[in-house]
């Protein structure tokens, strides 16, 4: 099942050849029990994440390495204190944790920026930091984001 697509060719180079991809990715996405697959540009995400946000950032992460075209999360799922946490369909065969957490899925483009989004989504553009540390795994810099990278708002 896929989560949604992700752009080849934008994103953080961390492999070279297509036979390291899997390990690199799995080294990536550090601190989740993961097993992760690569085959022409499609990662597979299977374990047990802690948490929702936890969840969430693996996919985003795994999804914005250049390379990556989607992201497949068929075995990947929330424990959290021995429970699983149900998912739930969020459209197009879409599913994430439902657990009450309220995000939406943002896909940037030309012009944008985090002060501008905060200003969309909470009504103060100095409200960016909210945005900025909700994506800390793939924004590295407040200032430098780019058009087609695919970022969580927290709502």
């Amino acid at each position: 099942m896929s989560l949604f697509g992700f752009v080849k060719n934008i994103g953080r180079k961390i492999f070279n050849k297509d036979d390291e991809a899997a390990e690199e990715i799995k080294n990536y996405v550090e601190g989740n029990n993961l097993e992760v697959t690569f085959d022409d540009g499609i990662v597979g995400l299977c374990g047990d994440c802690n948490s929702s946000e936890a969840f969430q950032k693996a996919v985003l992460m795994a999804g914005n390495v250049k390379g990556v075209v989607d992201v497949h999360i068929n075995g990947l799922k929330v424990v959290q204190n021995g429970q699983e946490t149900p998912m739930s369909t969020a459209g197009d065969n879409q599913s994430m944790p439902n657990d009450g957490t309220k995000v939406e899925y943002y896909t940037i483009v030309s012009g944008d920026s985090l002060s501008k989004l905060a200003k969309h989504y909470y009504g103060n553009a100095m409200d960016y930091p909210k945005i900025f540390e909700a994506n800390r795994e793939v924004i590295e810099d407040p200032d430098k984001i780019y058009p087609r990278q695919k970022i969580r708002i927290p709502l």
